[in-house]
């Protein structure tokens, strides 16, 4: 059959297929004249059409195989360098996998061939787009592609992983596993599938057939042949009349069938049908013995039963039938959530379904059921019963507390404490309520806070009678936006809160002080530091005018002016600023809390100025307090893990930094959730430490996923995203990609330059990177004129002896060294390896660096005794470190 009369059979086919079946044929005796060979092929098409349900999961072109070709199965060819082709593995819509051998290393794979690729363009545009796919995910439990290329007829193949293994439910049937290690296995399914969504894919087609388990109980996601591309999912999916759709019935989304907008909540629908068939061993609905039709009813307006229904009757698998009936209750409650019928109703996303997943694992409550006492509070006293037990009695002693308390304070009070006490209940139950107690954070990793704190907005523009109520809450609100990284949002409350307690009290009050310094705080946060500085000891100045020296609010303010100062790179001011902040904290009623975080800035300037011992210190110092006040698992422990693990990272000792960056992210990003900007700079982190380890393909996942944080965050110019910036132009220069390298790296120069006016040792970093990247191009002046602008701001922000002028000074001689400018390489390295030799822990990468270059340029200017002497220093260092290696 030629090409021209199939284009005939397939337009004649879709023209017939609307029309009722009555009227087809005589459709086809008017539009194929006598042609009665071309009208049975037509019919054959639709008979085949009309027959059940197998049909809907195959595409047209298989149909027409079936109907009109030859043999299917038979192998076009043996060899296909370097590929020998063993047998056929399975025929889909859009092609034939045959399992092959590549010659050469004796490796199985999986080719892929489109077979008659001018059937159809529409199919051989989908065959393409699954190698482009296929090709931009790279995660261990979605099968890889190795290989594409077109035969000689330019018919398109590609080879992929050779996956040996058996579908999801038939490996779970098999090895009869229990609920757990299904849902076990079924998690790590949905991590594959986020994976993709995170890379703008939805794989449209998901089953157990396309769910394989190795012998390892490792998993692969197979077939993303009608995966889409999220920004293409604009448009409405293209389906026929016919119900040759390309999907599976069984696990499509009710939006699937009817051709409508799809988006992420598609896969989430499948992956609830797969969950049901996991618990049930049964799909959800019985589609055997339908006509096309009828399925399509039954998909789009019957309800599954209850997996509880099915998993408890008689008769059920050892498995299911041994679960309570809570834990039922709660699998009903993953399964039918994320397989409603209206995508709004599912779960928003698949991480959302993973965390109820984990949830019922560690039997917790799941945030998709609804929040009734009951269910909440059997979960909790399940969980910890202990601990009630002593909390009752707890309880029990401080109601006799309250209420001997109540009664003096009927007695005693006036108009003055009892304003002080409305004040206070409204702010602390409002800070409670959205942010855990904890005034300086607010998880964000569970939707409902946010949805929380837009209804509290709401309520709030509702209290015109009470405007200092309404004034304090915009406040508290307004902070809370600001944690959640919704600075926008942040910056309107605060402003409105501001403008209120202006009108009611005056510029010259502790209430619009105590609104100037919150504002102060984002501007902080936005890296718009002179207007920050300016706030705050506008309100600072206002403060002490009208309260006591040691009150709260005076240290609260005193540390954010130390933090302010931190920022700017004003290290100097902002120790002095932040130690008096700490004596007041520790002097007055402030919380152990504020003279937490008041030591945790003062650590982070000692360690800006390179006092990396007193960092040190402090930082334990603070881990301790804050495990007392907070736990183990709490943001406050993970940024002194963090800011310990930086400490390490200055001293060259990268393994140990990445064990704390690991620790610290982990903590971040369970409370904050995965897009929130802890978490980024948490990622951050870890990748520099990576970075510096040679681990460059992790570490780039890795920051370009905290970049992408943060630029949604922040916007693009903000030092966060110039930091991130900074290292993923390290990876690129490590890489050889030096046009990559320079363009990143003078991004971040820029965004530094344009944040902090020239004036912070943060330029003269990213100077140095860039002119590294310019030595390994060999252009040299541009170079020397880079690292001698870094020394300049390094002269103005750091003190002679800091480390990063030490390294600078050893990296100017490097760039000496190869323009073979000996004399002047000599003098750099030398001033650089002196300044590094006198740290108490001196980075030894940097050491050994100046000792190796330094034993160079002496062989070079014929003084061997100084050569001899350095390489010595060389051998010394390395048997030292293989010494301790050993003993590690």
């Amino acid at each position: 059959m030629d090409r021209s009369r199939w284009g005939r059979i397939q337009t004649l086919f879709h023209e017939a297929a609307i029309l009722p079946q009555a009227e087809q044929r005589a459709f086809l005796e008017s539009a194929c004249g006598e042609d009665e060979g071309l009208i049975a092929d037509v019919l054959a098409l639709l008979q085949e059409d009309a027959r059940d349900t197998s049909l809907l999961d195959q595409p047209l072109a298989e149909v027409a195989h079936k109907v009109l070709a030859d043999d299917a199965h038979s192998l076009p060819f043996q060899e296909l360098e370097p590929y020998h082709v063993r047998k056929v593995l399975g025929e889909g819509g859009m092609g034939v996998v045959y399992l092959a051998e590549r010659q050469d290393l004796g490796s199985l794979v999986a080719l892929k061939l489109l077979r008659d690729a001018w059937l159809s363009p529409a199919r051989r545009e989908r065959f393409g787009a699954e190698q482009r796919t296929l090709a931009q995910l790279n995660h261990p439990s979605i099968a890889r592609l190795y290989d594409a290329d077109t035969l000689s007829d330019g018919t398109p193949f590609f080879v992929m992983e050779y996956v040996e293994g058996l579908p999801l439910t038939d490996y779970c049937a098999r090895h009869q596993c229990s609920i757990e290690r299904r849902l076990q296995l079924f998690r790590q399914v949905c991590e594959a599938v986020q994976y993709a969504h995170s890379n703008a894919v939805i794989h449209r087609d998901l089953k157990p057939s396309n769910i394989l388990v190795r012998s390892d109980g490792t998993i692969r996601l197979l077939d993303f042949g009608i995966a889409k591309q999220i920004e293409s999912l604009e448009v409405p999916a293209h389906q026929t009349m016919t119900g040759l759709r390309l999907m599976t019935p069984a696990y499509a989304a009710p939006e699937q069938i009817r051709g409508q907008r799809l988006g992420v909540q598609t896969d989430v629908y499948s992956l609830g049908v797969v969950l049901y068939e996991l618990l049930c061993d049964r799909l959800p609905f019985d589609l055997s013995n339908l006509a096309p039709a009828e399925a399509e009813t039954v998909l789009l307006e019957h309800e599954p039963p209850k997996p509880s229904a099915i998993g408890r009757r008689q008769g059920a698998s050892s498995a299911a039938a041994s679960l309570s009936k809570g834990s039922w209750a709660d699998l009903d409650v993953l399964c039918l959530t994320s397989m409603h019928k209206d995508p709004e109703r599912r779960y928003r996303s698949v991480e959302a379904l993973i965390r109820d997943v984990d949830h019922y694992l560690k039997r917790e409550p799941l945030e998709a059921r609804p929040d009734t006492l009951d269910y909440r509070l059997g979960k909790f006293v399940r969980r910890n019963q202990r601990e009630v037990v002593a909390a009752v009695a707890a309880a029990a002693l401080l109601i006799g507390l309250v209420t001997f308390f109540t009664v003096r304070l009927a007695k005693a009070r006036d108009v003055a404490l009892a304003e002080a006490a409305r004040t206070q209940r409204i702010q602390r139950f409002t800070m409670n309520l959205f942010q855990g107690g904890d005034e300086a954070v607010g998880p964000a990793d569970d939707l409902r806070v946010i949805t929380l704190v837009d209804r509290g907005v709401q309520e709030a523009h509702a209290l015109t009678g009470d405007p200092r109520s309404q004034a304090e809450i915009y406040q508290t609100l307004g902070t809370v936006y600001q944690n959640l990284g919704k600075l926008e949002e942040a910056n309107k409350l605060l402003n409105i809160s501001l403008d209120q307690r202006k009108a009611l009290f005056g510029a010259d009050s502790p209430e619009y002080a105590d609104a100037l310094v919150a504002l102060a705080g984002l501007r902080d946060a936005q890296a718009k530091f002179d207007e920050a500085e300016k706030l705050v000891r506008q309100g600072l100045d206002v403060s002490k005018h009208h309260l006591a020296p040691n009150h709260p609010a005076i240290g609260k303010a005193t540390a954010l002016l130390g933090k302010i100062l931190e920022d700017r790179g004003t290290y100097p001011a902002a120790i002095a600023v932040l130690e008096e902040a700490a004596r007041l904290q520790s002097t007055s009623d402030a919380s152990r809390a504020d003279l937490s975080a008041s030591l945790t800035e003062l650590a982070n300037c000692h360690f800006y100025a390179g006092h990396y011992d007193t960092s040190e210190s402090l930082n334990q110092r603070i881990l301790v307090m804050d495990r007392e006040l907070y736990g183990e698992r709490h943001p406050h422990v993970a940024d002194d893990l963090i800011n310990l693990g930086a400490i390490q990272y200055e001293r060259g000792r990268f393994s140990e930094a990445e064990r704390f960056y690991r620790q610290g992210l982990d903590i971040t990003q369970s409370f904050y959730g995965k897009d929130h900007p802890a978490t980024a700079s948490a990622l951050t982190m870890l990748g520099r430490a990576l970075v510096s380890e040679g681990k460059l393909d992790e570490a780039a996942g890795i920051l370009q996923q905290a970049l992408a944080i943060q630029e949604k965050v922040f916007g693009k110019v903000h030092p966060r995203v110039a930091g991130t910036l900074n290292e993923l132009g390290k990876i690129a220069q490590r890489r050889g990609q030096l046009d990559e390298a320079e363009a990143e790296l003078s991004r971040a120069v820029e965004i530094y330059k344009s944040i902090y006016a020239g004036k912070h040792y943060y330029i003269g970093v990213a100077l140095s990177n860039l002119a590294g990247v310019l030595v390994d191009r060999k252009e040299y002046g541009r170079a020397e004129k880079l690292f001698q602008e870094a020394l300049q701001i390094y002269s103005q922000t750091l003190a002679p002896d800091h480390q990063n002028v030490g390294i600078a000074h050893t990296r100017l001689g490097r760039a000496f060294l190869r323009d073979r400018r000996y004399a002047e390489a000599e003098a750099e390295i030398r001033i650089g390896y002196d300044i590094l030799a006198k740290q108490s822990n001196p980075p030894q990468i940097w050491l050994q660096n100046a000792r190796t270059d330094l034993s160079e340029v002496y062989d070079a200017l014929h003084q061997p005794d100084k050569a001899s002497k350095f390489r010595a220093e060389l051998a010394a260092n390395e048997t030292k470190a293989t010494e301790v290696s050993r003993k590690n």
